[in-house]
Order: C-alpha cells, then sequence, then structure tokens
C-alpha cells in the first residue's frame, strides 16, 4: 500500500530536487486497424487513437493537482507502425501519410509526443520494414510529434547489417531535411539493439506486440534527489554509497507506482511497467554527471567513470524492484550528452569522448544518446559507430541505442540547439578513419554462442 506519509515525504524531492514523473504513456496496439486500404487504414488508425487516447492528458493534468506531482509529459506509443502499414503502404509516400495522420492524431489529444514509427529488422527487412525505413526523412520532417526507432539487433538473431548500413544513410538524410533547425530530425529517431516492448520513453517507445490492446506505463525520474542523498554520504565507503543510492531508488519509484494505479483505475486501462530511469534534464541540479562527480569523479569521463557509472546502474534497478513488482523498460542511469548539463560541461573541458561514451554504455541503461557530431560526418562512419554500440548489446545481453545527430553546416567547436528537454549540445569529434569496406560487406553478423539457451 502506498500512503500520504509517503507522498509527503517526496514533497521535498519534487520542490528541491527536480523530482518528477517524466511521462504517463499510453500504449495503443493497431493491429485491429490494418486494413488493405490505405484510407480506411489512416481513419481507423485515427479513430483508434482518439477514442483510447481522449481522456489522457486531462487525467494526468488530474493526478497531478491531486497529489502535487510534477507529470512533465503525456505520451502515446503504438504497434510499430511497418506492421500495422504493411498490407496498404506500397511506397515511402503511403508510410508519411500514416505518420502525417498519426501526428494528426497525436495534437487531437494533446499529447507530447507519439512514438512508434518503427520497424523491428533484426534478422531481415521485408518490403514494408524497408519502406517505412525510406520514409523517415521526409516523416520527421513534415510531422512535429513523432518518434521513430528502428531495432537493428539481437543476443538471439544477430546484428542485421545490411540495416545498419541503410540507417547509417537515413540518419545523414533526415538531418538534411531538418537542417534549417540543427538538425533536429535526428533527435527523434534512435536505432536499437534487444529494444524492450515496454518503453515508455522517447524516441524508443512503441507498442510491443506481445502487449494488451492498451496499457499505461510510467516513467520516473530523479538524478537531483539521488545526487542530494550523496551529498550526504561524502567520504563514506562502498556499501553506505550502494544503500544510500538503492533507498533512495526506492522511494522514486514508489511515486511512480503511485501515479501508474491512479491513473490506470481512472483509465480503465491496465498498469503495465514502472520505468525507473536516471533520465537528465538541462535543469541545474538534475544531472547523471553530477551523480558521477558526487561519487567521486572530478568530471565525467575522468578515469573510474565505467565503474562508477555500472554502481549508480545496479543500484538503481535493485531499489526500483523492491519498490514495484512490475519494474521493467530501460531502467537505470541514462547518459544523453544534450539534456546533462554536466555531461556537457564534461565534453568542453575534454574529459569526455565520443570513445568513452561508448565505454560508459557497457554498463548504462540505453547507450550513445543525443549526440551531436559534425555534419559532413559519412554514412559509413555513422553506420560503424551504430555496428560497434549494436555489438556491445548483442553480446552482452543489453539493451544498447544510439541517437547521433549529424548537424549539417556545423563542426567541432560549434554547438547545436534543440530546445526544451533535449537542451543544446557541442559538436563532438569523430574518428574518421574509413570503415566503408566493413559496413559494404551485407548481411548479418551472427549470434553470439551463448545466445543459444533453447
Amino acid at each position: 500500500m502506498i500512503n500520504m506519509f509517503e507522498v509527503n515525504e517526496t514533497n521535498h524531492m519534487i520542490e528541491q530536487q527536480n523530482l518528477d514523473v517524466r511521462t504517463i504513456t499510453l500504449g495503443i496496439s493497431l493491429m485491429d486497424c490494418i486494413d488493405a486500404d490505405l484510407g480506411r487504414l489512416n481513419e481507423k488508425i485515427y479513430n483508434k487513437i482518439t477514442t483510447v487516447a481522449k481522456d489522457l492528458v486531462k487525467t494526468g493534468e488530474e493526478i497531478e493537482r491531486k497529489y502535487c506531482i510534477p507529470i512533465v509529459n503525456k505520451r502515446i506509443s503504438i504497434t510499430p507502425i511497418a506492421l500495422v502499414g504493411a498490407a496498404a503502404c506500397k511506397t515511402s509516400a503511403d508510410f508519411v501519410t500514416i505518420a502525417k495522420t498519426l501526428d494528426r492524431a497525436a495534437k487531437t489529444v494533446g499529447v507530447n509526443f507519439i512514438g512508434g514509427y518503427s520497424a523491428l529488422v533484426s534478422k531481415g527487412m521485408t518490403k514494408a520494414d524497408e519502406l517505412l525505413i525510406r520514409s523517415i526523412p521526409e516523416a520527421l520532417s513534415s510531422t512535429d510529434l513523432i518518434c521513430s526507432s528502428i531495432n537493428l539487433g539481437s543476443t538471439k538473431t544477430g546484428i542485421n547489417m545490411d540495416a545498419v548500413k541503410l540507417m547509417g544513410e537515413i540518419i545523414v538524410e533526415t538531418a538534411e531535411y531538418t537542417k534549417d533547425n540543427d538538425s533536429i530530425g535526428c533527435a527523434k529517431l534512435v536505432v536499437f539493439c534487444n529494444a524492450p516492448d515496454d518503453n515508455p520513453f522517447m524516441a524508443g517507445a512503441f507498442h510491443g506486440v506481445t502487449e494488451a490492446d492498451a496499457i499505461i506505463n510510467v516513467g520516473v525520474s530523479g538524478p537531483g534527489v539521488v545526487k542530494k542523498a550523496l551529498e550526504q554520504v561524502r567520504g563514506e565507503n562502498f556499501e553506505v554509497l550502494c544503500e544510500t543510492i538503492k533507498k533512495t531508488a526506492f522511494k522514486i519509484t514508489r511515486v511512480g507506482q503511485l501515479v501508474a494505479k491512479e491513473a490506470s483505475e481512472r483509465m480503465g486501462i491496465p498498469f503495465g511497467i514502472i520505468d525507473l530511469s536516471l533520465a537528465p534534464t538541462p535543469a541545474v541540479g538534475d544531472s547523471v554527471a553530477e551523480i558521477l562527480e558526487e561519487i567521486g569523479l572530478e568530471y565525467a569521463g575522468a578515469p573510474g567513470t565505467t565503474a562508477a557509472l555500472a554502481l549508480l546502474n545496479d543500484q538503481v534497478k535493485k531499489g526500483g524492484i523492491m519498490a514495484s513488482s512490475y519494474v521493467g523498460g530501460l531502467s537505470g542511469a541514462f547518459i544523453p550528452v544534450s539534456e546533462d548539463q554536466g555531461m556537457i560541461d564534461a565534453v568542453l573541458a575534454n574529459a569526455l569522448t565520443l570513445e568513452k561514451l561508448e565505454a560508459m554504455t557497457c554498463v548504462c541503461s540505453v547507450g550513445l544518446d543525443m549526440i551531436a557530431i559534425p555534419g559532413d560526418t559519412t554514412p559509413a562512419t555513422i553506420s560503424g559507430i551504430i555496428a560497434d554500440e549494436m555489438a556491445i548489446g548483442m553480446i552482452n545481453q543489453k539493451t544498447t541505442a544510439v541517437r547521433l545527430i549529424p548537424v549539417i553546416g556545423k563542426t567541432v567547436g560549434d554547438q547545436a540547439e534543440f530546445g526544451g528537454l533535449l537542451g543544446y549540445a557541442p559538436i563532438m569529434p569523430v574518428n574518421n578513419y574509413s570503415c566503408e569496406a566493413f559496413i559494404k560487406r551485407g548481411g548479418r553478423i551472427p549470434a553470439p554462442v551463448h545466445s543459444f539457451k533453447n
């Protein structure tokens, strides 16, 4: 049971330490909308979303007022559109019509984002998968609220290198389509290895085919709360450090549990999962990098960073699973550069490089996230970076992701401005030695030997 004492205890965290419920995400299955006629398909999609999600924003606002808990975003995730549109879409332009329908539906119900303009191609691509992927640049440049994700690999299937090559090209093309706004289209596009079905966080959210017809997922975030708690145990040993993180994560997760249960009851939709993620914002004091500094590092990126992040990630998960029976998604610590002022400061101090960030992704909860790179970076280099990150996920049986933003017209020393929760980012250098011959080979990197557990 969650009681008012727990709610009151969190008020201090909310008022002074940037604790928030980052999102209520309503997952909606569109499988029953499938139709061979494109016009009817779009009509069914619009009607289903606007019917099921009509009370989502209002419900979130009512819960905010009742408990004085800020709920920053109300979002929708949907069945991967490559599946939903396969029967009707014969061209990439057909898929773009669906993107525009989704955008219109999202605006009608008043949500911040809608995720699921997605394809799952870890072993191979259908014709529909390829058409959707090729439609991404136009879809993201002609809509406001659409987020797109592509799953390129998994521990069970290996890495689809044909899709990796294609996505390098698509990311550059998306950057070109949105170059007048610092290539912001790429900030709404993420590629995964081992993507979870129940992720409420954008840009990678989609409603998995194993989910119910509709589901309520909640994402909670509180880097500032964890940092404040660690300030009270400076100089203590690792046991005290770990217990402090774990107890704090427990309290944060209980807030999410309260909001999720309340939203589920009010909307009559089943509760899915709590995603407890230390997801930073550009606000001062809401930084994962500052937690790492509080643990004992001069800057994120200093020697010891990967170990400190591993410790943080593990204790957050341990605290979360004690607070809720249904912790899922990407729970743990996120390290997006543009959204974390401490990460930005570390990059500007030359303490944090792309290679160090890659090492950190071995132990964090997602991957190379919101990293701005020179606009003249080649598609093959981007594909190589993606392949490296997919390999980390595949071999280590964990979710990894890449959200790179080649900012057209800018180079190292410049800065990209995205605004809002997306923040700003210094352009980071990349290794420009060629991997083109590697990327051009085609086919699949096979699954590792330890994937055979049947």
